[in-house]
C-alpha cells in the first residue's frame, strides 16, 4: 500500500533482488497513476488499486492486456488487502489513511511490514489488540524502530531498561527560535540525511516526527513513554538503541538507507545477501550525540503530552498535525504556527476513549474541521 511514494518505491527495489521468494500481488497508490501503471507491467501483480477514482479507466486501459484486475478507493484497498494470495501487507501509505486498511488487513489475519506510524499513533491500543487476536505480527520498516527491533533479537525475555530513539536533527539542527521565525517551505525540506516524502521530512524538521516514532515504540515494544528517550545523533548512523536492566546497551548502526529495514522487514528472519553500500568506519569515525532543544522544537513535547493523556489525543495530535503541515507546505501558514495549531487542537478537543476504526476517523475528520475554520488564511 503506497507503492509510489519514497517508501514504496524503495521496497520494489528489494523485491526485485528476490524474485524466488517475493512476489507482488497486489499494488497501490493514491494519485501517482502513471507510475503505477509502470510498476504493474514490471511486476505483474493481481490487482492494482488506484486511490482517485476518477483515475480509474485510465489506469485500466494502461493495464488492460496485461490482465491485471484495476480496482479503485478506499473500499477497493480494504477488500484486496484481505485477499488469501496475500501473506504480508507492506503498510507505506501517508499519514491516515493507511489506518483502515492496515486494521482490515491485520484483522484478516495478514502480516504487516509497517511504515505507516501513523496507523499505531492514531489507534495502537485498537491494532496491537487486533494483531494479538488474530496471531499478527507487525514488523517494523522506520529504521529506529527496525534498529530496536534488530537490537531485541535473542533478548525479548530480558526486561528494557529504556529505549532511545535517536533523530538527525533535521535541516535546524542548532538552530534558535529567533532564527526559525521566517523559514520557507523550501528550507525546510532540505534535509541533511534522508531522502524521504515532503510530510515526513517537514515532521524532521519540527521533531515532530521523533515524537510520533515514541508513541509509535510504545505501541511496538510495550514499553511505557518514561523509558523511552530522544537522542540527536547528527551522522544518523546509529538508528536506536536498547539499555538493559545489567546497564548493557545495543545498538544497530548502519548508512541513511531505509532498503536494509525495508529487507529485514520482508524477509524476517533471515538476512539475506544484498549489494547495498557498506558503513566505513574510517569514513565516519566520529558520533556525536545531542539533547533535543524541546523550546525550538515544541512539536516533541506536545507528542509526549497527547501520548501522556491517552485515549483520543495522540488521534487529535496526529490529526491536527497533518493539517498542520499541509498548510505550511501550501505556504499558508509560518513554521512555528504547526505547533501552535497542534497545540489549540488539543487544548479544544474532549477526551474520550474510541474502540472502533469509524470512531478514530470521526475524531481525525473534526479535529481537521476544527482547524479549518479557526485557523484560515
Amino acid at each position: 500500500m503506497g507503492s509510489t511514494g519514497s517508501i514504496g518505491t524503495q521496497a520494489l527495489e528489494v523485491v526485485s533482488q528476490f524474485p524466488e521468494m517475493l512476489q507482488v500481488e497486489v499494488l497501490s497508490a493514491y494519485s501517482q497513476a502513471d507510475l503505477l501503471i509502470q510498476q504493474a507491467k514490471q511486476f505483474q501483480p493481481n490487482v492494482v488499486v488506484i486511490g482517485q477514482e476518477e483515475q480509474l479507466e485510465h489506469v485500466k486501459s494502461a493495464l488492460w492486456d496485461d490482465d491485471i484486475k484495476v480496482y479503485a478507493g478506499e473500499k477497493a484497498l480494504c477488500d484486496v488487502v484481505q485477499m488469501d494470495c496475500v501473506d504480508m501487507v507492506l503498510s507505506a501509505i501517508v499519514g491516515v489513511a493507511g489506518l483502515a486498511p492496515s486494521y482490515k488487513a491485520i484483522e484478516s489475519g495478514k502480516q504487516i511490514a509497517l511504515a505507516n506510524k501513523e496507523t499505531l499513533v492514531v489507534a495502537g491500543e485498537l491494532m496491537t489488540r487486533t494483531a494479538c487476536e488474530n496471531g499478527v505480527n507487525i514488523y517494523p520498516v522506520d529504521s529506529e524502530h527496525s534498529a530496536i527491533f534488530q537490537s531485541l533479537a535473542g533478548e525479548f525475555h530480558n526486561p528494557i531498561s529504556r529505549l532511545i530513539i535517536t533523530a538527525s536533527g533535521g535541516p535546524f539542527r542548532g538552530k534558535k527560535r529567533a532564527e526559525l521565525q521566517h523559514v520557507t517551505r523550501e528550507q525546510a525540506l532540505q534535509h541533511p540525511n534522508w531522502k524521504m516524502g515532503d510530510k515526513i521530512t517537514i515532521d524532521s524538521a519540527t521533531l515532530m516526527n521523533k515524537g510520533l516514532e515514541v508513541i509509535e515504540a510504545e505501541w511496538l515494544f510495550g514499553v511505557p513513554l518514561d523509558k523511552i528517550e530522544v537522542v540527536v545523533h547528527p551522522q544518523s548512523i546509529i538508528h536506536s538503541l536498547v539499555e538493559f536492566e545489567d546497564g548493557s546497551v545495543k545498538a544497530q548502526l548502519g548508512l541513511p538507507d531505509m532498503k536494509l529495514p525495508i529487507q529485514y522487514a520482508l524477509t524476517y528472519p533471515d538476512r539475506k545477501p544484498s549489494n547495498f553500500p557498506r558503513l566505513d568506519f574510517l569514513h565516519h569515525s566520529t558520533l556525536t550525540f545531542e539533547e533535543p532543544d524541546m523550546d525550538t522544537f515544541p512539536c516533541l513535547t506536545l507528542a509526549y503530552s497527547a501520548s501522556r493523556q491517552g485515549g483520543c489525543m495522540p488521534c487529535v495530535l496526529n490529526a491536527a498535525n497533518e493539517a498542520a503541515v499541509r498548510m505550511f507546505l501550501h505556504d499558508r501558514i509560518g513554521f512555528y504556527d504547526i505547533p501552535k495549531i497542534i497545540e489549540a487542537s488539543l487544548a479544544h478537543a474532549t477526551f474520550c476513549t474510541p474502540s472502533s476504526v469509524e470512531e478514530y476517523l470521526t475524531i481525525d475528520k473534526e479535529t481537521k474541521e476544527y482547524i479549518s475554520h479557526t485557523f484560515r488564511q
